[in-house]
């Protein structure tokens, strides 16, 4: 088992080697902006599914769409700087909601973004493999086993390590930023030359009945699914390298120039060439088709699509475990979420993303379209509570340029807050979770931090109870036989000075009872026996009531009631299996009573 640990994983880091395990701004921007970059391949897509509800006719609406959701990128990407900056410890939404607007306001932007982040994961993983299955259609029907098997290979490359898992996937990621600018570059050119026919599409401007402006807003929220990712970077500061704010403030701009030349380049593309939503077909996929055919092109294409949707999930794994680290040592969630793993990284937090993930996606059947709406509203809640947070922290700080901060804040917070609003409005069917969810999850917050508080109180020395002083011990030693487990045992128990040693055998047969005792007498005279008939065949029972007796008469003269069990120790691990583990039962049950210690006694075979 360790040996195939050592294979997945790799050898285990030092602690003074965590340094070396941060990102150069190149690392960064590939495996922080993925998730981002990727809604490229499907946030154009969301506003024709909107749109063809009218007509196709309505498809040059998308052009304006487009512009209104660079404008919130902008606003974003302006706001997320200032966050970086004013943060520069990382935490983004859950941090800047928590110190502005209060703990509840920050337990719904954290307890949103965990969710948002599995979500990442899921619908990344989902579209990749919807990316293949459009170009190979006979894998259609293996879409849940593909994506699964995807997970497991991007959760095994986290627990590698930051850096390990930034050099595997920095590659992907500028191969499809590549093939996008060569896709747009190309499909501009033919347009230019005339080699795509006008008659495609209606022109900018043309009246279309049905249009409303509730349908636009609609279709405005449904596109900015494509900005969803924008914040991970303020949450995972930390990976970065010296000067991390700097590094990952830069990281921020370079990633939303990106996203806005390849989001404005294939929607006007979409547009242009007349591209319908296809269930089957993806509009990349269909771009790519009529720009270059099915060659090595599209193929091209459709590969570096599906691997870039795959990896996108690879920001949830950045910045899921870094924000469980916040919620964790503000008490919120369990505090194993902050323990380091063989490679430095936060492993419990990784391996809870890829399992919670593997869920969504079974339960979902890998159907992507069903999880955008929900991850959308997911990531919007946060936005709009972070930037109203940093205008209250303006208003209260007033720093040297704060009205032009505090205006960048206000715009992106009523834009996020419009969206959010638009989402529960149009697609209340699918983002209904969110109300479900959301209090449930605050309410487990606020249940693990009680928890916390009542642990720390009682083992405060100056709260808790004062000791009582024990006056001797007496041990009670379940025996199934004479051998040398308990042989070994008993010589334990008597090393330790016990007032008295009762040794307890539990029989299923009274014919055995007698037999039993009479032959304890002859190799063990001086410790005592005591044989509880067991007409049920239970172990436990008849035990957990013996030493119940036994812990009150004790407890009359201070007297501290230990139970010793002896254990054998198989020479190798899965020979356990062939044991009934009777030991393993006993301890587990008796773990929970109170004023008993348990003690097992192991004896390792040799062979």
């Amino acid at each position: 088992m360790l040996s195939l640990k050592r294979f997945l994983i790799g050898r285990p880091l030092k602690s003074n080697e965590l340094g070396e395990q941060k990102l150069n701004k190149t690392k960064a921007l590939a495996i922080l902006s993925s998730d981002a970059l990727s809604s490229v391949a499907y946030g154009p897509e969301q506003i024709l599914i909107v749109l063809i509800t009218v007509s196709a006719a309505a498809f040059w609406y998308s052009v304006p769409i487009a512009i209104g959701v660079l404008i919130l990128l902008l606003a974003l990407i302006l706001s997320y700087r200032q966050i970086i900056f004013a943060y520069p410890h990382g935490g983004g939404a859950y941090v800047v909601s928590k110190e502005n607007l209060g703990k509840y306001p920050g337990l719904i932007a954290g307890g949103s973004l965990l969710v948002d982040y599995i979500l990442t994961v899921a619908v990344s993983v989902s579209a990749g493999t919807d990316a293949i299955t459009s170009a190979f259609p006979s894998l259609h029907e293996h879409t849940v086993i593909i994506a699964v098997l995807f997970v497991i290979f991007i959760t095994i490359l986290n627990l590698r390590g930051v850096t390990e898992s930034a050099s595997i996937l920095a590659y992907p990621v500028y191969l499809f930023v590549l093939a996008l600018f060569i896709l747009i570059g190309a499909g501009l050119y033919n347009i230019i030359t005339g080699n795509v026919s006008p008659e495609l599409h209606t022109s900018i401007g043309t009246p279309v009945a049905g249009i409303s402006l509730f349908l636009l807003l609609k279709a405005f929220a449904s596109g900015s699914s494509a900005l969803t990712g924008v914040e991970a970077i303020s949450n995972a500061i930390p990976n970065f390298k010296k000067p991390a704010p700097n590094n990952a403030a830069k990281t921020l701009t370079a990633m939303g120039l990106l996203l806005a030349l390849l989001f404005s380049g294939i929607v006007y593309l979409a547009y242009y060439y007349g591209i319908i939503p296809n269930l089957e077909v993806t509009v990349v996929s269909q771009i790519a088709e009529q720009t270059f055919g099915r060659n090595f092109m599209y193929f091209f294409i459709q590969g570096t699509t599906a691997l870039i949707l795959i990896l996108a999930a690879n920001t949830g794994y950045s910045a899921f475990p870094l924000l469980a680290v916040n919620l964790a040592n503000d008490k919120f969630i369990p505090r194993m979420f902050t323990v380091r793993g063989d490679r430095l990284g936060y492993s419990n937090g990784i391996i809870m993303l890829g399992i919670l993930s593997i869920i969504l996606i079974i339960v979902f059947k890998g159907q992507t379209e069903h999880l955008i709406p929900l991850y959308a509203v997911g990531v919007f809640i946060p936005f709009t509570l972070s930037q109203t947070g940093m205008i209250l922290k303006w208003i209260r700080q007033k720093p040297k340029g704060w009205i032009s901060k505090l205006i960048i804040n206000a715009a992106g917070a009523l834009i996020s807050f419009i969206v959010t609003i638009m989402f529960f409005l149009t697609k209340f069917v699918q983002v209904w979770p969110v109300l479900v969810f959301l209090p449930l999850i605050i309410y487990a917050f606020h249940r693990i931090r009680k928890h916390y508080e009542a642990v720390a109180d009682q083992l405060r020395t100056t709260t808790c109870e004062p000791t009582v002083p024990i006056e001797g011990n007496i041990i009670i030693l379940p025996v199934a036989g004479m051998t040398h487990v308990v042989e070994n045992s008993l010589n334990y128990a008597k090393s330790l000075s016990a007032h008295q040693i009762i040794a307890v055998h539990i029989p299923f047969e009274r014919e055995d009872e007698a037999t039993f005792e009479e032959k304890w007498s002859k190799w063990q005279p001086d410790v005592r026996l005591v044989t509880l008939h067991s007409p049920y065949r239970s172990i436990i029972q008849p035990l957990t009531k013996f030493i119940d007796t036994v812990q009150r008469k004790a407890s009359e003269s201070n007297y501290q009631v230990t139970v010793v069990i002896p254990q054998f120790i198989p020479k190798k691990g899965w020979h356990n299996i062939l044991h009934n583990q009777s030991s393993l039962l006993i301890r587990a049950h008796l773990l929970y009573r109170r004023n008993v210690i348990i003690t097992t006694v192991p004896y390792h075979l040799k062979k």
